[in-house]
């Protein structure tokens, strides 16, 4: 049985989740959480503070521990919103590197709410219909708008609960003045969200976090207390809070000092010093969004990693199937964004797959080099949006730089370069692009290049219908037999010839294209 660990570095906390696979589905077999406010000092000087750092490592070697004690095949471990603002993320991430062999992958607000919302809808019962997710972090507030486990609209605010205590609350209680401007950022920040996300009739909010927590825990002993405590805090169901309730619990919270607050029930010492501008947050969300309340959900995006990396390793699971058509709509999605026509881009996405398998013996490239060849024949031409001149190299930019669902930073960089290389110029190792890809990979990608070529020399013709193409493949030779569309396939024919050099250089065979 696989066992898979994901590690969640974020802004206040690091969290640890370990599952096995069991009969194609996960497990839990063992959790950690530590608050280590790693985001403490980024969000006022820029820097992750050298003791924010060893407390950080410390713990994160604790999890080291806990993932060799369980004999974990594959660990993922992934840093959110203090890294991505961090000056001095490097100098962490080689740290962690040195003290535990992982490689920390640091990604975007929308990676973070894809992720967050994965592991949601994989693992929290009742989201098939249509709902709104909250998660609010230490640096950063992630809104997904979900309907049947799919993403309709997302957005990622910088609301996190230490990064907006460390920028406007500095008195203990904050003084009105403190709050006021805080409130005004949470406003303008809910009005770009607005323009994102339409949550307006959507009766289902689902919030994540250790402030989501808090703040039903503490709603639920604070409604317990109240002279009209009787039916309403009986039929009341555990791990929700009514915006009612959280505007009331906000604004008595923000009278309070630290004391005073950790001393509430679900609140806690330590959450106590963020828990005025979390709370804030979410009273401020779900008024905005006229949502009757949340219900809190103890998933989130270590659950998330765990799903994507089950799906990468195992066909047969239906979280598979969903992580495939999240990454397919993000390609589709970029590609749409930068005006790419479908009729053109399909036929040659459709050719690259059929070399993919036809030449299969030759090329034998890794399994997941379809989907990243597919991926560049759809992406190959949005170059052109920003120039017709030199458009390659503007959708090798636009698509490294680009966020994609479900890719990594890396896989993004693959993709770009096998996009990249479809005019004059070849791979090559000193070559500005290719100084990004992995060395491992420099091969791989030279042969994906020259796949996507012989698709693009396929469809020379626009205008004509798409052309039917038999492989033959051979010790020394590969002929490929074209079968001429209406308007036939000169064109073509002398396009696939102009790339027999090259298919030979890379797979010392001779290319030979012929007519029946």
């Amino acid at each position: 049985m696989r066992t898979f660990a994901s590690i969640d570095i974020g802004s206040n906390s690091c969290r640890l989740k370990i599952a096995r696979v069991v009969q194609h589905e996960l497990r839990t077999v063992f959790e950690d959480r530590e608050v280590t406010r790693l985001g403490a000092s980024v969000f006022e000087t820029g820097l992750i503070s050298p003791e924010a750092m060893a407390n950080t490592i410390r713990t994160l070697k604790r999890f080291h521990k806990a993932v060799q004690l369980h004999s974990v095949d594959r660990a993922r471990a992934v840093a959110t919103s203090a890294l991505r603002d961090s000056r001095n993320s490097r100098a962490f991430r080689a740290w962690v590197k040195d003290e535990t062999g992982w490689d920390v992958e640091v990604i975007s607000g929308l990676e973070e709410g894809r992720l967050i919302h994965r592991g949601v809808v994989d693992w929290e019962p009742g989201t098939r219909g249509r709902c709104v997710l909250m998660d609010l972090g230490g640096g950063s507030c992630e809104v997904i708008l979900s309907e049947h486990k799919r993403i309709e609209a997302m957005v990622s605010l910088p609301l996190g609960a230490v990064r907006l205590t460390q920028e406007f609350l500095r008195s203990d209680p904050p003084t009105e003045e403190e709050i006021g401007r805080m409130k005004q950022f949470i406003a303008r920040e809910l009005r770009r969200a607005a323009r994102r996300v339409d949550a307006t009739k959507v009766k289902l909010a689902i919030a994540t976090s250790g402030t989501a927590a808090a703040l039903a825990e503490a709603s639920a002993a604070m409604a317990k207390s109240t002279k009209n405590k009787g039916k309403a805090a009986a039929e009341r169901e555990p791990n929700t809070a009514s915006a009612r309730d959280v505007r009331r619990l906000t604004d008595k919270l923000a009278k309070m000092n630290n004391a005073a607050r950790g001393a509430i029930p679900g609140i806690g010492t330590r959450r106590s010093e963020i828990i005025i501008a979390g709370a804030h947050v979410y009273a401020e969300l779900l008024e905005h969004y006229r949502l009757p309340g949340f219900r809190y959900s103890q998933f989130g995006m270590r659950d998330g990693i765990l799903s994507q990396m089950l799906a990468e390793e195992d066909v047969r699971t239906s979280a598979h199937q969903a992580f495939e058509r999240e990454r397919w709509a993000g390609v589709l999605e970029l590609a749409r964004r930068y005006g790419t026509d479908p009729k053109q881009m399909e036929p040659v996405r459709q050719h690259a797959e059929q070399m993919f398998h036809d030449l299969a013996t030759v090329h034998e490239l890794p399994e997941e080099y379809l989907l990243w060849l597919e991926s560049a024949a759809v992406l190959r031409d949005v170059g052109k949006f920003l120039n017709y001149q030199g458009h390659h190299r503007h959708a090798q930019y636009i698509v490294a730089s680009s966020e994609l669902y479900g890719f990594t930073p890396q896989q993004r960089v693959v993709i770009s370069a096998i996009a990249r290389y479809l005019g004059k110029s070849r791979p090559a190792p000193e070559g500005r692009t290719m100084r990004d890809v992995p060395p491992s990979e420099h091969e791989w990608v030279k042969r994906a290049v020259v796949l996507l070529r012989l698709a693009v020399s396929l469809n020379q013709d626009r205008a004509s219908d798409v052309l039917k193409v038999k492989t033959y493949v051979y010790p020394k030779r590969v002929i490929l037999e074209l079968y001429p569309g209406r308007t036939g396939a000169e064109l073509e024919l002398w396009s696939l010839r102009k790339e027999a050099d090259y298919f030979r250089e890379v797979f010392r065979r001779d290319l030979l294209v012929t007519l029946p």
